[in-house]
């Protein structure tokens, strides 16, 4: 460039002819110089459209978090039930039982990721923390997925077991290539192991405490409704080295022994976190008197078949949704008190629970004015 430069001031100082009248002006000269602007507009604005195509449309390795939809478990959804049970009474209730949920974006840019950051509202975090390596969309999904499932069947089950219902064990997975394969498909009940009856979850593993690999067991089970059967099974080498009794290969567990159906209808929800709310509905629909007598709870925690409530993730953003959808009230799992006490809005009361039994009770006690554990 500087030696061009230096070509072009040369040829600007030959600007006359002999007659004394200007020279034309120097092409060459001229050129240069638009041409020096032209490609620093050029270049400037082809920069600033690029950093634009990218901020725009480039996802970044973040998620986005925030205040989800809620839904009344009481109620309908697009005129269906949330939840419907058939075949047994039901007693009318009142006020709401709302569940509450934490939307997530992956589909996140630049420029869309520093809106929600700015706007405060949301929080970002790794996709790594919520996605697996490797692991698709679809793979995620079908995961929540299974997650929802099982928080209504814990739900129903420990709802059920608290209104005093019999429970039953099932086959919930059986291990390919182990003894019980080719023998118990998945659903199928489990009646007897190794001369113990099965009651419980608990039975099935009492039952095998003091077997070997090698030795030989009896199972009694039953297919869909099939009469029962009785097979022989010897058992295999334990895969987890910590445990040393015989390895039957399979996954058993809990569900309600029930003549009637209880039927869960939300579509796009995953995850475990409506269990408690769930098991509470259930104990509402099936018993004389509203639970919540027109209170607005809402809540959210994972449930196991035993009726213990566990933590979830989110409930920062569960309670700005659940005070946005008209809750004054917010079940609490205990060991999320202290994060949900730093992030609840002015209004919103919030019960600590432990299990299903201790936020049954604090709904009867909301509703007579007695105290009830907050965080």
């Amino acid at each position: 460039m500087s030696e061009s430069r230096d070509r072009a001031a040369e040829t600007g100082r030959a600007d006359t002819l002999t007659t004394g009248f200007p020279a034309p002006p120097d092409d060459t000269d001229q050129s240069t110089h638009l041409s020096r602007r032209g490609w620093t507009l050029v270049l400037s604005g082809a920069l600033v459209v690029l950093f634009g195509l990218l901020g725009a449309f480039v996802r970044v390795p973040y998620v986005a978090l925030g205040p989800g939809p809620t839904y009344n478990t009481l109620g309908t959804v697009d005129g269906t039930p949330v939840i419907q049970i058939d075949g047994e009474q039901t007693y009318p209730t009142e006020g709401e039982l709302r569940m509450t949920t934490v939307s997530l974006n992956d589909d996140v840019t630049l420029f869309g990721a520093l809106g929600l950051w700015a706007s405060g509202r949301y929080a970002l975090a790794p996709r790594e923390e919520y996605f697996k390596p490797g692991e698709t969309d679809e793979e995620v999904k079908k995961e929540n997925v299974e997650q929802f499932r099982d928080s209504q069947s814990n739900a129903e089950v420990a709802a059920l077991r608290r209104l005093g219902y019999p429970v039953k064990v099932l086959a919930k997975e059986v291990v390919a290539g182990s003894p019980a394969d080719h023998v118990l498909s998945a659903g199928d009940r489990l009646l007897v192991v190794n001369g113990r009856p099965i009651n419980t979850e608990e039975d099935v593993r009492t039952a095998l405490a003091d077997t070997r690999p090698g030795d030989t067991i009896s199972l009694t089970f039953q297919h869909e409704g099939q009469p029962e059967r009785t097979a022989t099974l010897t058992l295999a080498e334990n895969p987890d080295p910590q445990r040393s009794e015989g390895f039957m290969g399979l996954q058993p567990v809990e569900r309600a022994d029930v003549p009637f159906d209880i039927k869960i209808t939300l579509e796009d929800v995953g995850g475990p976190s409506a269990g408690l709310i769930f098991a509470l509905t259930i104990v509402d629909r099936l018993t004389p008197g509203p639970l919540v007598e027109g209170e607005h709870v809402a809540g959210t925690g994972e449930i196991d078949d035993r009726g213990n409530v566990g933590p979830i993730g989110g409930i920062s953003f569960k309670v700005v949704a659940a005070e946005e959808a008209g809750a004054t009230v917010f079940l609490v799992p205990e060991r999320n008190c202290s994060e949900a006490a730093a992030a609840a809005p002015d209004g919103l009361r919030l019960v600590k629970v432990t299990d299903l039994d201790s936020a049954v009770t604090a709904l009867e006690n909301l509703t007579a004015g007695r105290p009830v554990p907050s965080c």
